[in-house]
């Protein structure tokens, strides 16, 4: 069962919803010497080590600067050693996802995207509504799932958060469903005690079938630039991330800051939120994202 197969992505909505960024990236292709290019560079928010990069890469290139870099962005992207692909190896179903992020990084809304993607490919999904912090947490998100035409296990303000998740996962064992996506509650990654909770979900899940969650994707808020990197990084160090879903790249001028993440982590970008409807996401091309930061 993979419930990847057969989605494409858009190059057209990608590009539009990197606009922003592509005319800060504009500016590196004009740069008329060393210490521009690394200035344009560092101002498209691709990171001191990425820059470095970029920067050897163009000095000792012969061939078009745009080609040049386009090619060396899409490799940082899509190392075999990075990048773990949905395909490999066999998963027993249910596929179980757990969803992570920070307060406002659009993790709901991501989440309803990702049912109505999954559901779009003919694959039954049920929703684990796992942020049982926030007020109407699982209101909300009943919203999207209905919206999208799948199931919730719903939850109560104060209920443990992993025993929802078991239930869940359970349930998907039971009725032979296909996909399961766990909501969270949004925690600052600052935040030791809510990050112990969210080891304590990832590890109920296991107890159910062994080995989830198959995939663990952090939410990722593309409007905060390099700080999104250090949340990442500890979301990573604490939970072992698989992928990540970057939003609102549309409303931000800093989308260049998924190179650096990528390739100082090791943890490959899943999909890209390009807007507020439901079907505004995006399955991650490495070779259509350098492209758009180019070409419109």
């Amino acid at each position: 069962m993979n419930p990847f197969a057969g989605i494409g992505a858009s190059f057209t909505k990608l590009a539009s919803g990197l606009a922003k960024t592509r005319h800060v990236f504009q500016r590196i292709l004009v740069a008329a010497n060393t210490e521009e290019l690394e200035e344009a560079l560092l101002a498209a928010d691709v990171g001191v080590k990425t820059t470095d990069i970029l920067v050897e890469k163009v000095k000792h290139a012969t061939g078009d600067r745009r080609e040049v870099l386009e090619t060396e962005i899409a490799n940082l992207l899509n190392s075999e050693s990075r990048v773990l692909s949905p395909e490999s190896g066999v998963r027993n179903a249910p596929l179980v996802v757990m969803i992570v992020g920070v307060n406002g990084s659009g993790k709901t809304t991501t989440i309803g995207k990702l049912c109505r993607l999954f559901a779009d490919q003919g694959q039954r999904v049920v929703v684990a509504a796992a942020d049982t912090y926030r007020d109407a947490a699982a209101e909300q998100l009943g919203i999207w799932a209905k919206r999208a035409g799948v199931e919730i296990v719903s939850s109560a303000q104060g209920q443990d958060a992993a025993a929802v998740a078991f239930d869940t996962i359970q349930k998907a064992v039971q009725k032979k469903i296909d996909v399961v996506l766990v909501d969270t509650a949004g925690r600052l990654h600052t935040r030791k005690d809510l990050m112990d909770e969210a080891v304590k979900i990832k590890r109920v899940c296991a107890k159910v079938k062994p080995g989830a969650p198959d995939e663990v994707w952090l939410v990722l808020d593309a409007t905060i630039g390099q700080n999104g990197l250090r949340q990442a990084a500890t979301f990573n160090e604490q939970l072992g991330l698989t992928g990540l879903i970057v939003t609102k790249l549309d409303g931000t001028a800093k989308g260049g800051v998924l190179i650096p993440i990528v390739m100082e982590l090791g943890v490959p970008v899943r999909f890209t939120g390009t807007g507020e409807g439901l079907d505004d996401i995006e399955p991650f091309d490495p070779h259509a994202y350098s492209r758009a930061l180019f070409e419109g």
